[in-house]
């Protein structure tokens, strides 16, 4: 899908060209949920465009009763599905800010992960759901052999996923956020952990990005020269091998990629390559994430100051 050419603002929805999802956000966000099932229904062994549907949908109805409405009338896989997104998003806002409602939420969406899951045993997605949850306990399964630090974490999770979906973006993502510093891994395991993905995953998968996303999660602007890592020649080969092999599949996804997209234009500008990275902004159209761009400062000025690097024009 192409996602259309740049016409002055940058849209920062996440449906980015998901049309019919920028659609059905509307609804959710007015309390309807009909269209929510036709939009989600449709996914049904896409499970790449059902991991994106469903947690962008459950980011409209989180502060609402949308999802539990939903799910009394209608006890179908779809309405299950967004009420275990729901549930989900509610635990770890609530575990990250430290509220005392933590706990009674977290096992609420453990319960409605397991309700997805029963539903639709072969949907990954409600497993990719309660794998978000993993870093709150610190699951400590040993890790396979491979790796040089060994970190113990989620695994067999994990494991089961992959047997559903061995390429699932969401889950290697969600698995390499477990090993950050920032939930209390370590820089050496997240790198060890992305270099470890990105590896078996096919050369044209968007999954080669996990080193680049791990390398921004490390940025540290007190570390000397810290905006010149990416010169290095292994991230700099890293960020031209996913220009060459992975950016032409782009144009046959259901929707843009556009958070993955940004982590490569990024990369690519910061190793000094604008002309691939003209590529990758083009290729994002007008949407935007604010990663990676917020980590360095406003994403907006990041983006545009990257934009600008490469000949592109940026909003008045």
């Amino acid at each position: 899908m192409a996602a259309g050419l740049f016409e002055g603002q940058y849209v920062w929805h996440p449906a980015a060209d998901d049309r019919t999802l920028a659609s059905v956000c509307v609804d959710v966000r007015a309390g309807r949920w009909a269209r929510a099932r036709t939009a989600l229904a449709e996914t049904r062994g896409d499970h790449a465009l059902r991991a994106h549907r469903s947690l962008v949908l459950a980011s409209e109805a989180a502060d609402s009763d949308l999802a539990e409405r939903w799910l009394a009338e209608e006890p179908a896989p779809e309405a299950a599905l967004l009420w275990a997104r729901v549930a989900v998003l509610r635990a770890l806002r609530a575990a990250d800010a430290r509220d005392d409602r933590a706990e009674p939420l977290e096992r609420i969406a453990l319960s409605a992960c397991d309700r997805a899951s029963a539903a639709d045993p072969a949907d990954p997605t409600p497993w990719v759901a309660k794998l978000a949850m993993a870093r709150l306990h610190r699951l400590r399964d040993p890790a396979p052999r491979g790796l040089l630090t060994a970190p113990p974490g989620p695994w067999r999770l994990f494991a089961h996923i992959l047997s559903l979906d061995p390429w699932h973006r969401e889950a290697h993502h969600r698995f390499l956020a477990f090993f950050f510093a920032r939930y209390g891994g370590s820089v050496n395991a997240a790198w060890d952990v992305a270099a470890f993905l990105a590896q078996r995953a096919p050369a044209d998968s968007a999954l080669r990005l996990l080193p680049l996303v791990a390398l921004v999660e490390s940025f540290d602007p007190a570390r000397l020269l810290a905006d010149r890592v990416w010169e290095q020649p292994q991230w700099r080969s890293t960020a031209l091998a996913v220009h060459r092999d992975w950016l032409p599949a782009v144009a046959g996804y259901r929707f843009t990629p556009v958070l993955d997209l940004a982590y490569l234009a990024h990369a690519l500008v910061m190793s000094r390559r604008e002309p691939e990275a003209r590529a990758a902004l083009t290729a994002m159209g007008p949407y935007a994430s604010r990663m990676p761009w917020c980590v360095f400062g406003d994403p907006v000025e990041q983006l545009s100051r990257a934009r600008r690097a490469c000949g592109l024009p940026v909003p008045p």
